[in-house]
């Protein structure tokens, strides 16, 4: 409903009164409930769209496209409001981040950390290298799965949707995209233009003779990592003939923090192994690393962290109802959350948990409190220790239904 009537976005005259709304600053309101749902309209581009206000993904009702889980059941619940500042007022996010896109001097080159363990300070939140990378992931919609998906994703869809995402943010009050190259998906027969349009993405990173230098984020998919005269190489798809460097020390550290997403890419062929970094060139044009941190996704490009969550995953794919994957963002390993959702669940919204083998008291006391905080939300827990996966409940409901439709 905007103002007194009520639309759809099929109206031949929608366009125009979402551009009245927009103009007027009028809050549409979803009829999905009882009560409704304030939201704005926000232009992206040239388009208006109609999006949920910050924070209210759960006043929707579960079966509406804009609900969304609750925060809190993932990494991102302590990031919105401060390390992710959401504005109504143009559907943007301002990004707080932990690294530094610029560099002065010299600097080691990290692997970004995959745990936040330490004092507590009275700080705002920032995102890690990792957290972003899991945002983009999360806003470009990659960590749901449903009937349209049917097919197998490629990359174009990936980048495309990842483009889509980061032109929703703004770091530092300028635009993410401009600072984020995601690499175009690589044909023989386009190799000069692509190559001329790499070049002109990159060229305000060459190095000057003096002072900082600006640093490009890199979200890609890894093929091979190599090793150099001094240091390793890695390669991105789609990228070739155009290497990154990391030194030695940061290899040894890449290896270490992120030893489980190595294993699980090198155990399956047809998983992916997504790097995010922060790189510059030299002045002869080499393109060296800053920082960087990994992801492995799954065939499907949906996360995952251990092979307890690539059975879940691989679970969730072969059905046609909508799942989304639950993601770690700053969260430390030791600390629960959802692995993953059912939001679309009849008679209310599932969360699934899994509780590794070595998970001590402390995640067990952590994992209660987080279901109890929730109670509109039904828990699905498969306690890795006690033995094979539990049937997920949508497919408990289908095996009590199926005798009925047969």
């Amino acid at each position: 409903m905007i103002g007194q009537v009520i639309v759809e976005d099929d109206d031949p005259e929608f366009n125009a009164t979402l551009g009245e709304a927009y103009r007027l600053r009028d809050r549409p309101i979803c009829l999905c409930c009882d009560k409704g749902a304030s939201m704005y309209v926000a232009k992206i581009g040239e388009q208006l769209v109609i999006k949920r206000m910050p924070l209210s993904g759960g006043e929707h009702d579960p079966q509406c496209p804009s609900y969304e889980p609750p925060y809190e059941l993932s990494g991102l619940g302590p990031l919105i409001g401060g390390a992710i500042q959401l504005d109504p007022a143009n559907g943007l996010a301002a990004l707080k981040l932990d690294f530094s896109l610029s560099k002065r001097g010299a600097k080691k080159v990290t692997g970004a950390p995959t745990q936040y363990e330490g004092p507590v300070k009275n700080e705002i939140r920032k995102l890690s290298l990792r957290a972003l990378l899991h945002y983009l992931w999360h806003q470009g919609g990659l960590t749901e799965w449903t009937a349209h998906w049917a097919g197998k994703r490629h990359w174009f869809q990936v980048r495309s949707h990842l483009m889509d995402a980061a032109a929703t943010m703004t770091v530092k009050g300028g635009a993410l995209v401009e600072r984020l190259f995601v690499p175009e998906t690589f044909r023989l027969e386009d190799k000069a233009v692509i190559v001329q349009r790499r070049a002109l993405a990159l060229e305000d990173i060459r190095a000057p003779a003096s002072g900082s230098r600006k640093l490009m984020l890199l979200v890609g998919e890894v093929k091979e990592f190599a090793s150099a005269r001094s240091g390793q190489k890695i390669v991105i798809k789609h990228m070739p003939g155009f290497p990154l460097m990391l030194e030695d020390g940061a290899w040894r550290r890449l290896q270490s923090r992120y030893a489980a997403a190595l294993e699980l890419w090198q155990a399956n062929e047809a998983f992916h192994l997504i790097v995010i970094a922060t790189f510059g060139m030299t002045p002869s044009g080499i393109a060296g690393i800053d920082e960087i941190a990994l992801m492995c996704v799954t065939e499907q490009w949906l996360p995952i962290e251990n092979a307890y969550e690539q059975r879940l995953v691989e679970s969730l794919a072969r059905l046609s109802l909508k799942s989304v994957k639950g993601l770690r963002f700053n969260l430390p390993s030791a600390q629960p959350m959802a692995a993953a959702t059912f939001p679309h669940h009849r008679p209310s919204p599932v969360a699934l948990y899994i509780v590794p083998p070595d998970a001590d008291g402390g995640f067990k006391v952590a994992l209660a409190e987080m279901i109890a905080a929730r109670p509109d939300v039904e828990p699905w827990i498969w306690r890795v220790a006690e033995g094979e996966m539990p049937v997920l409940p949508v497919l408990s409901e289908f095996s009590t239904r199926q005798p009925s439709r047969s």
